[in-house]
């Protein structure tokens, strides 16, 4: 069964409970806290704000003897929580117990709501004996304020000639008052394969945009570590604007064959994920299970399926807290077999997991699974939108030069309630021009295939510009129906060396004035989202920095972008800008080299990085590290 936690509403966004009641900081004092509870006797429990079965789940109170649970809201009197009937707060005086428990952090104002009907002279215990210190919090007047629990996971192994590097940059710097004299500190604990802690630190933040990187090597040898594969654990205090650590992931190794990049782990659990690919003939595909929790996922909780297959393949043994499992797919399902996919069964036991790709040669790749949504249901209006939205919800990925690499597409369902998916792969021209246009039908959810690009272009005589992009887009012409949450995954090969790189992502309407549903999203504020703020890490040398920005528009708009390269040296100060105009509909593939001199280059150092901003339009932007010896690796970019 799945945690009964609340994560995440795409209503009201994130939830920080779960992240309170399971930070890594806290789980000695919760276990504190559960000790003095099973030694003071029979407790009342008092839940005002609802919390008590969601506690229960990260931090069983099985040992606890519960004289009675008590609520504050009429409505909820009656309700069965923890095995009992929720009675009113009023009655507790009568409970007989030992000692009282306040289900709530901040507890003092509820506490004082009720202090007429507690039992007299027994001890008041509370979640505020499990709060992180105050040199942890950013807001400390308000607990569960969400830039308190500015916190993500991220894979983090330093093992076998693999190793990792994160980076980003102190984008809440830009939300600040430059007059306010706080900064922010990042603080990180990484955890190895058993959940045990290897090492906690600290680093602080500048007042500027300054760039970030955690490199696994330089983590190791500071802390005198052995090898490790586990995760490390982010938590920004002072956040301002947002409260989700954004970054991107280089896997990289000592030779050639290791090189992925993917990007932030989507900080809230969620039932199921999509998106595994199945090994191909002679692959071997590893879903890296980390749990994000303070207590073990039993036996049997997790498990793979085949995409529209009902049998759930379960794995058989626990996984503790905080720890790392690589789980083998072809043990779980050893008929599935590429192009077939595969959802997880995750039980919202852990955040978006990256899953690793080896080749029999050695080559390897990494990538994530996306969030395969329970509350969506198909929207009859979608197909209705062509008239006013044109092309509507476009999902665009590069098509990197056809002479180098061959490029994948594969369609994956991301809604539970998703039977079939009626599609079109369109591809463009880096001009902005349609070259060639495939309807797919309707796809059956458990009867989607891979689509090889080179099959379209040949057809349609290639690309004259060398590269360009495809766009996943519905196509309702057989009918169909359809929820907006279209994803896909695509897969890059370098024809010469073998090596490759996957991307998944999902669609959004582009650059068009009207709204829908919150689309053309916005990277902060309310739709449309006209305007462009990307981050672009830089890699280290020799590796070369690769960037795919797309111009994708659902009706036509600018004839070309106001595209600026802000390049920033490692203390977020501006060293140089180039300017590009990207035909709308059309796409640009650069590299860094090529279009900073190497002046810029040596004032931007090795910590610099570049912003993409556009105030014309919204750019979809996939970034990249090149060896030149043929190994790269491919991802989607992010905002903020």
């Amino acid at each position: 069964m799945a945690l009964r936690i609340e994560t995440f509403s795409n209503v009201h966004g994130g939830d920080c409970f779960f992240k309170a009641i399971g930070h890594p900081h806290v789980a000695a004092a919760a276990g504190a806290l559960i000790a003095g509870l099973e030694a003071a006797g029979p407790v009342a429990l008092y839940d005002p704000y609802g919390l008590a079965e969601g506690f229960a789940e990260i931090h069983p109170l099985d040992g606890v003897a519960l004289a009675g649970v008590y609520v504050q809201d009429l409505g909820q009197i009656g309700r069965t929580i923890l095995g009992h009937a929720a009675e009113p707060l009023t009655d507790m005086g009568a409970s007989g117990a030992g000692a009282v428990f306040v289900m709530a952090f901040d507890a003092e104002r509820p506490t004082q709501h009720a202090a007429r009907h507690l039992p007299e002279g027994v001890p008041v215990l509370n979640l505020d004996a499990m709060r992180l210190p105050d040199d942890m919090l950013t807001n400390r007047r308000r607990y569960l304020d969400a830039m308190n629990f500015a916190t993500n996971f991220a894979f983090f192994r330093d093992e076998g000639g693999h190793h990792t590097r994160l980076v980003t940059a102190n984008y809440w710097a830009n939300y600040r008052a430059s007059s306010d004299g706080l900064g922010a500190t990042l603080c990180l604990r990484l955890m190895g394969a058993d959940g045990a802690v290897l090492a906690d630190w600290r680093e602080p933040l500048s007042d500027t945009a300054s760039s970030i990187a955690v490199d696994s090597r330089a983590v190791r040898a500071r802390f005198g570590l052995g090898a490790f594969t586990g995760q490390l654990f982010l938590h920004v205090v002072g956040a301002v604007g947002h409260d989700v650590v954004k970054y991107a992931l280089d896997t990289y190794g000592d030779d050639g064959t290791v090189l992925s990049c993917t990007h932030d782990a989507n900080a809230w659990p969620a039932d199921y994920y999509a998106g595994l690919p199945a090994p191909g003939p002679g692959e071997t595909v590893v879903l890296w299970v980390q749990n994000s929790h303070p207590c073990p996922i039993p036996p049997g909780e997790i498990g793979l399926a085949l995409m529209g297959a009902p049998a759930v393949r379960t794995l058989d043994e626990e996984i503790g807290p905080f720890a790392t499992r690589a789980l083998d797919v072809a043990a779980l399902v050893p008929e599935a077999c590429w192009p077939a996919q595969l959802e997880v069964h995750a039980g919202k036991r852990f955040v978006r997991p990256r899953y690793e790709v080896t080749h029999d040669g050695g080559r390897s790749r990494i990538a994530h699974v996306n969030v395969e949504r329970t509350d969506l249901a198909p929207d009859p209006r979608i197909p209705e939108l062509g008239n006013l939205m044109g092309k509507g919800y476009i999902l665009p990925a590069p098509i990197l030069p056809p002479a180098d690499y061959a490029t994948t597409a594969l369609p994956t369902p991301m809604a539970r309630s998703q039977a079939s998916l009626p599609l079109a792969i369109l591809a463009y021209d880096a001009s902005g021009r349609e070259v060639a246009r495939r309807p797919l039908g309707t796809l059956a959810r458990d009867g989607i295939t891979a689509y090889g690009i080179d099959d379209i272009l040949d057809r349609a005589g290639g690309l004259e510009s060398g590269y360009g992009h495809l766009e996943l887009v519905y196509d309702f012409a057989g009918g169909g129906e359809a929820d907006g949450w279209l994803h896909g995954l695509f897969r890059y090969e370098d024809r010469r060396s073998g090596h490759a790189a996957e991307t998944s992502f999902g669609a959004h309407v582009f650059n068009t004035a009207l709204t829908y549903r919150g689309e053309p999203q916005s990277y902060t504020g309310v739709a449309p989202g006209l305007s462009t703020r990307l981050f672009l890490r830089l890699g280290l040398a020799p590796l070369e920095t690769l960037c795919h920005l797309i111009y994708p528009a659902s009706t036509p708009w600018h004839e070309h972008s106001a595209t600026e390269l802000v390049l920033h040296d490692a203390n977020g100060q501006v060293v140089a800008t180039e300017r590009l105009a990207i035909p709308c509909s059309g796409s640009r593939l650069w590299r860094y080299g090529e279009l900073f001199d190497g002046a810029a280059r040596r004032a931007a150092g090795e910590g610099g990085y570049v912003v993409i901003r556009d105030a014309t339009c919204r750019l979809f932007g996939y970034h990249g590290l090149s060896t030149g010896e043929g190994a790269f690796s491919l991802d989607h970019m992010f905002g903020f």
